[in-house]
């Protein structure tokens, strides 16, 4: 018998992917962007100049400078937030990472053990929750409603949790332009979860990379900034949804001793300087304009999605506006499993997100389905959910077929 390097595999590995077949050309998955408002020019520009200025520190591992980051952009990060979200940040308490995936393995890293208790929204980021699945958590989903976590079932978790004597390590949470519900928790609510927390001996991981991407309501301040003297925050935000995706910048804020303690944990001898020197150069010039503009034409995405979705489905779907962000959230009739269709609309050139990937529960997320109308065209948009409700009528039981 000859050698076989799958019989050296870890057992508890998940199973292979299918081999990479491009992008389709009705892609309603992940977190793709706006290809015509990647800001090329710019970014040329921004490299040309860095490089020229700066390019030889690329020789010494963080460029010569502190492990938590590029300081130039660890410091746009803080005006940022302090312009953008009323958010008052030091430059020592930002580290930069690889992208969020990044941020959430680093946090994971730093609190959870297999059996911790963890509560997130009911409805959140899949990478989230298959990071939990694999680290053996348990995990309980909080409920949602059109501002956000529900405080009073979160309390409900969080009295369950305390009295098995192991309180819910944290909170993850995405208050501004949820994934993938697209709502915007209020100030008032806020300040309801942070109450509702005191007394428990649990920490809230506040993810953000959406907020950058708001337009139905003002943006509020973050949980980081309305949280009381002994924070119990951690913040994450990125660039990829605000510039590109395929960057893979994001940061952490969080006071510098868990900072330094996260630290211990990156391993990685440092993220990617370049693109942390490129992002900084670009964005302190031009961050708010390109933000703008990108915001408004995601909006028109948006409602030309929603449109589309109105004129095909019809009643047989409930959604609700998202104030933000690349994602629409769909919910269809009980009894209809939104997997069903992946594979016939896979025939058709049509990706989307099946609710159960998206839900604590996939039962309960069984009949949902999340859209995104970042990257394509209005175009692709209208065409490609056209050909997936065809796709959902012709073979949903009970038609005949």
């Amino acid at each position: 018998m000859g050698f076989e390097i799958s019989e050296l595999y870890r057992q508890d590995l998940p199973p292979a992917e299918a081999k990479w077949g491009g992008i389709p050309s009705f892609s309603f998955v992940g977190g793709n962007n706006d290809e015509d408002n990647v800001p090329v020019a710019g970014l040329t520009e921004a490299v040309q100049r860095v490089l020229q200025r700066e390019g030889r520190k690329l020789a010494v591992y963080n460029l010569g400078g502190s492990p938590l980051g590029h300081e130039d952009l660890r410091r746009f990060i803080c005006e940022k937030l302090g312009v953008r979200a009323a958010t008052s940040v030091n430059v020592d308490e930002v580290l930069v990472t690889s992208g969020s995936l990044q941020a959430l393995d680093l946090v994971n890293d730093l609190l959870l053990l297999p059996g911790d208790n963890v509560i997130v929204e009911e409805a959140t980021y899949g990478g989230m929750i298959s990071r939990l699945n694999r680290l053996g958590v348990v995990v309980h989903g909080v409920g949602l409603d059109q501002h956000g976590v529900r405080p009073d079932h979160l309390v409900e978790l969080l009295e369950s949790c305390s009295s098995q004597g192991r309180p819910a390590k944290y909170l993850y949470t995405i208050p501004t332009v949820q994934n993938p519900t697209g709502s915007c928790m209020p100030l008032e609510r806020r300040l309801e979860i942070l109450a509702a927390m005191d007394g428990f001996q649990t920490a809230i991981f506040e993810d953000d990379c959406y907020a950058d991407l708001l337009w139905g309501c003002d943006r509020p301040p973050t949980l980081w900034e309305l949280d009381g003297p002994n924070r119990r925050v951690i913040y994450c935000g990125s660039f990829s949804k605000s510039i590109a995706p395929a960057l893979r910048v994001g940061y952490l804020v969080a006071e510098s001793p868990v900072l330094q303690q996260i630290l211990s944990l990156k391993t990685d001898a440092g993220s990617g300087a370049l693109e942390q020197m490129v992002v900084a150069e670009y964005a302190s010039a031009h961050f708010d304009k390109h933000a703008e503009r990108l915001t408004s034409v995601l909006r028109g995405k948006a409602e030309a999605m929603a449109e589309a979705i109105r004129q095909n489905f019809g009643d047989s779907v409930h959604f609700d506006m998202p104030q933000g962000g690349i994602f629409i959230w769909l919910t269809f009739a009980d009894g209809v499993n939104t997997a069903d269709f992946s594979l016939e609309a896979a025939d058709s050139e049509i990706e989307f997100n099946a609710g159960a990937g998206w839900s604590v529960d996939p039962v309960w997320g069984a009949n949902k389905m999340r859209l995104c109308f970042g990257n394509p065209s209005v175009e692709a948009i209208r065409e490609g959910v056209q050909r997936l409700a065809e796709i959902m009528k012709m073979t949903s039981p009970g038609n005949g077929s």
